[in-house]
């Protein structure tokens, strides 16, 4: 495969004096780099819910926390952090959907994981700094490549070509021992046709939650080719991560009152029967990404897209593990001194190591009344589960570097595509796209609770979508739309359940835009019903990753408003809330051993209101001050209406300040930023789990149902300043 990359490069520069003769109409206004996303992205009167986001946004916050963490303030969006202060394992929700529903691509690779389905934006540590633009697309949104979007997708683009050399150093600090440190550079256009750039990022924290460190770096490197019709760019990025586990949470409430940066990871007890810690409790793995991109436009109407990917993946999490039984390792009971022994104190890792092919292609037309878009995209991976003891009491006959579990998921993905958007008169444009999907998954080998896993199934979706646009005037516009959409199941899905079925989701929205210089508002309404949606049970698993199951049919329904108003030269307000209902039409449950029907009961992690608000003063064009506020209401960690499953509602407010100053010499500029979380010191939990199980033990003759919950709490008041020096 990586020849095949080699030998379409070489065709990619034999076509170079076929595209130079070509000249683009002088009316052509989209760049090149933007071509790269044309296909999986919309325009601003297109009938998809969504939200634009330019690098100058994101770089007034980017001071150190992941992505999902600078999108924060966008409509319908809720976000958590493990360590509790933004930095390491992060996740982000669109309209009550987990990142497992969430289609994410860069440049139009998919970047979901595609066994798990998740996004994991440590292993892409500091990649807002790269980020040319985003996308935020809620609900089903058009054809993407890669898994489907059930909540929302998120397109990003990465840095688009500096015609200008340049260069950046940036610096940043904090609370909780936080630092960030990177450089930027770019050789601007040489010779009118080439480009290098690239960035070295590292960023360190200890973070809030206790012991929940994280050792981050990583880097992006790209070389480019332009002419007037033709972008060629090389990419290549990635990052490694090593970070102490805080996914255990807290499941005591006195502790999560009076000790709530506790954290029970790597927990265990001495010979001496007191509490230590293990200092290697850590998440360790390291991911790169290689890209090659060719966009060619061979006039104002005709452009294509040719995209290539391979992502290596590779590395394990480790953990200190009390009393293991020695067959759950495939060990041999031992005796010592007359005595059997066949169980051990060890410490294991389980690694992933994976490989992941990409090849997208599309091309493209545009004239006065059509818009017009026909693509493919394939994919291949390969991911090797397995693991080892590094470290045992009692060794028995293993061997460093044995196995005591080894299994192997292959996946193949396939998607085609034709989306149009036909301009019927002046008032009225119309919106098609159709997509068929074709999906192959295969395991063999063991789990990591050492259960044989043979899947091999194989599906086959289509996903109609249409949309009507009407222009009431040069300010206001109506849109209507219908999607379909239909996902395969993950592999933890099929873990906790081998008869795990696919899910669909009919997608209805309808929305109102009104866009001028001093005011601008969209308001949709949202209908999304289900079939066998994936919901988040509310339990997770050992590593922490949560557990879904079928819900039979469910649905959401809500109504999003969000606005930008210029008050004044110097002040701006940009509100939004989404107010909403998300059921589940019946739910089984057993409780207390008798299945109970507890007819329609709320679907797990999703409020009914969420709101956000930025009041920005800028008194000067290089002076900005911005007042950020956040509701998310109370939501169930479960799918039974559970008090006990309940996580309370919560109000957060941050402080964010701009200053730039530009110098007569040796450099452009120097950004100063500086950004106080939580100013008002909240102690609020965003995200948790919840669980039951069956008591036998304590009264044979009755079976009691026992619930239990665990909660991630988020940092209380916390700070970032930093300064970038551009030259």
């Amino acid at each position: 495969m990586k020849n095949l990359f080699v030998f379409l490069a070489l065709i990619v520069l034999s076509f170079q004096s076929f595209s130079q003769e070509k000249k683009p109409d002088s009316t052509e206004v989209q760049t090149l780099d933007e071509v790269l996303v044309k296909a999986i992205r919309v325009d601003a009167d297109s009938p998809i819910t969504h939200s634009n986001i330019k690098k100058e946004a994101l770089e007034k916050r980017n001071l150190g926390q992941d992505l999902p963490i600078l999108l924060n303030y966008l409509p319908s969006v809720v976000t958590t952090s493990d360590a509790g202060s933004g930095v390491g394992y992060t996740g982000i929700r669109v309209r009550g959907v987990s990142a497992q529903s969430t289609n994410v691509t860069v440049n139009g690779i998919p970047y979901n994981d595609s066994e798990s389905l998740g996004t994991y934006w440590v292993d892409l540590p500091d990649f807002a700094s790269s980020v040319e633009s985003l996308q935020l697309q809620r609900g089903v949104g058009t054809s993407t490549n890669g898994s489907g979007a059930f909540g929302a997708s998120i397109n990003i683009l990465t840095d688009a070509i500096s015609e200008k050399a340049s260069g950046e150093i940036s610096n940043a600090f904090g609370s909780y021992n936080t630092r960030k440190h990177n450089v930027k550079f770019s050789t601007g256009t040489l010779n009118d046709h080439f480009e290098i750039a690239g960035r070295l990022s590292q960023i360190n924290s200890d973070g809030y939650i206790d012991r929940a460190s994280s050792d981050l770096k990583s880097y992006f490197l790209q070389a480019s080719y332009v002419d007037d019709n033709t972008l060629i760019k090389a990419i290549t990025f990635g990052g490694y991560e090593r970070t102490y586990q805080s996914w255990n949470g807290l499941e005591d409430l006195d502790l999560l009152k009076n000790h709530r940066t506790y954290n029970t990871a790597g927990m265990y007890t001495d010979e001496n029967g007191d509490i230590k810690f293990y200092k290697n409790e850590v998440d360790d793995y390291k991911q790169d990404h290689y890209q090659l991109h060719w966009n060619e436009r061979y006039n104002s109407n005709w452009s294509t897209n040719l995209g290539l990917n391979y992502t290596y993946g590779r590395g394990y999490f480790e953990q200190y593990k009390e009393d293991q039984d020695f067959s759950d390792y495939d060990l041999e009971d031992i005796t010592v001194g007359g005595e059997t022994i066949n169980t051990t104190d060890l410490i294991r890792r389980r690694w992933l190591d994976n490989d992941f092919y990409v090849v997208n292609a599309n091309a493209s037309y545009k004239d006065d009344a059509l818009n017009f878009t026909v693509g493919t995209s394939y994919s291949s991976y390969v991911g090797d589960h397995y693991g080892e003891i590094i470290w045992a009491r009692y060794a028995s006959n293993s061997e460093l570097g044995d196995q005591y579990y080894k299994g192997v998921g292959k996946k193949k993905d396939m998607s085609v595509f034709a989306k149009a958007t036909y301009k019927l008169n002046e008032k009225v444009s119309l919106y098609g796209d159709l997509q068929m999907r074709f999906v192959n998954y295969k395991t063999s080998g063991l789990t990591s609770d050492r259960v044989n896993m043979l899947i091999d199934e194989d599906y086959n979706f289509f996903n109609p979508k249409a949309g009507i646009t009407y222009k009431l005037n040069t300010s206001d516009n109506l849109y209507l739309s219908y999607a379909r959409a239909s996902r395969e199941p993950n592999r933890g899905d099929f873990e906790s359940n081998p008869d795990i079925k696919p899910e669909q989701l009919n997608d209805f929205e309808l929305g109102w835009r009104h866009n001028t210089s001093a005011f601008k508002l969209n308001a949709n309404a949202y209908y999304m019903l289900y079939n066998e949606q994936l919901v988040l049970s509310g339990a997770i698993d050992d590593v922490g990753n949560p557990i879904r199951s079928n819900s039979g049919k469910s649905y959401r329904l809500g109504l999003e408003f969000d606005a930008a108003i210029q008050v004044s030269k110097q002040i701006a307000i940009q509100p939004n809330f989404t107010v909403s209902t998300n059921k589940n039409k019946k739910t089984i449950s057993q409780i207390d051993g008798v299945l109970v029907d507890l007819g329609k009961t709320n679907i797990s992690f999703s409020p009914d209101f969420v709101a956000a608000n930025a009041l920005v003063f800028q008194p000067a064009n290089n002076f900005q001050l911005s007042f950020l506020s956040k509701y998310v209401g109370e939501q169930f960690m479960g799918n039974s209406d559970s008090n006990a499953s309940k996580l309370d509602s919560y109000f957060v407010n941050d402080f964010n300040v701009t200053y730039e100053i530009k110098p007569n010499s040796i450099f452009k500029s120097i950004v100063l930023s500086g950004l106080v979380n939580n100013v008002f010191g909240k102690k609020y939990v965003s995200n948790g789990y919840y669980y039951t199980y069956d008591d036998t033990w304590s009264n044979p003759n009755q079976t009691t149902t026992i619930e239990g919950a665990g909660y991630y709490p988020q940092a209380t008041t916390n700070f970032l300043v930093g300064a970038t020096l551009k030259f």
